[in-house]
């Protein structure tokens, strides 16, 4: 099969075409014929040597896709040849055919294409399992998103607006700051002009904030939130390490938590996707809730993908064209 790699560790450049062995189901895996794959921050963080594939995982970039069940291994009933399935990936989601848990698997939603369908796992597992089950957004309760325009912040606009909470966002130009507002955002703050910390304290403090930047803004975060509200970190684009006061964690009861997907195990992963089934397809079904498409590259053209994703101009979700 045609596959990209990282042949070592560097910029978009080391992504190369190659050809690989086609992969084989184990026990309660299928194999899938790749339609779409997404494209994802930790892709690129692999790339750079950052971001290591779990025990077992293939070392092909890709967290996600879309496609067709071509073979099931021992142990699956669920699913069968011939199915339309979108999933989260171990990895190998930059190939023709990838391996992974049948249990990690859902339908394409009707309505939605194959190319829509790869953008939903990665970003909808990571924003159910943070925003959700993690973080416990209620309806009524002031969320706020950092990244809005990114595939994280569009899917969690739509979801915490979807389920009654107040939305706020975070995005670097006006076009973004319209996109998050347009996807049902109350407010969103160009953070190269406005000072996010005074916008949601003067609305009272955020209940819940998910962020993926770290770095200065951990203190900023934990400034902005309301008393008894909760910081989800899900990624530090501008570092894990900084200097902190504790102190407000006790006297205003504050909870600082996150989590990373990939590690976590396949009955985890199995749960949320349950989860997903029950509580967020029917949106998508609905209409409700969409993904939101930013731009479509070739397979072969995977490191301008990655170029695209790092220059941080896009909106929403990119996507490789596989088969």
């Amino acid at each position: 099969m045609k596959a990209v790699e990282i042949s070592q560790t560097g910029g978009p450049e080391v992504l190369t075409v190659t050809d690989r062995p086609m992969p084989t189901p184990d026990y309660d895996q299928v194999i899938i014929k790749v339609a779409y794959a997404g494209v994802n921050r930790p892709d690129a963080l692999q790339r750079a040597g950052l971001y290591n594939p779990p025990k077992g995982a293939s070392d092909l970039p890709g967290l996600e896709a879309s496609g067709e069940v071509i073979a099931c291994g021992a142990g699956v009933s669920a699913l069968k040849p011939g199915d339309q399935i979108c999933a989260l990936l171990p990895g190998g989601g930059y190939a023709e055919y990838v391996a992974t848990p049948a249990a990690h698997c859902l339908p394409v939603p009707g309505g939605l294409t194959m190319q829509q369908a790869a953008c939903l796992p990665e970003t909808f597992f990571t924003v159910w399992s943070n925003v959700f089950m993690r973080g416990g957004l209620q309806a009524g309760q002031r969320f706020l998103v950092h990244g809005g325009s990114s595939g994280i912040g569009t899917t969690a606009i739509q979801l915490a607006k979807a389920f009654g909470a107040r939305v706020f966002a975070t995005a670097g130009s006006a076009q973004k700051c319209d996109a998050c507002v347009a996807l049902g955002a109350e407010a969103a703050f160009n953070y190269r002009d406005v000072d996010f910390v005074e916008e949601m304290r003067a609305l009272g403090g955020a209940d819940l904030i998910l962020d993926m930047v770290g770095g200065p803004y951990i203190p900023r975060n934990l400034k902005a939130l309301a008393d008894d509200g909760t910081l989800v970190q899900i990624a530090f684009l501008q570092g894990p390490k900084v200097e902190l006061n504790l102190v407000q964690l006790m006297t205003r009861r504050l909870t600082m938590t996150g989590s990373t997907l990939r590690p976590q195990s396949d009955l985890a992963k199995a749960r949320i996707a349950d989860a997903l089934r029950q509580h967020v397809w029917p949106l998508i079904i609905a209409g409700k809730v969409a993904p939101v498409m930013d731009q479509e590259f070739a397979l072969e053209d995977a490191a301008a993908a990655h170029v695209r994703m790092e220059s941080s101009a896009h909106i929403g979700k990119i996507v490789l064209t596989v088969g």
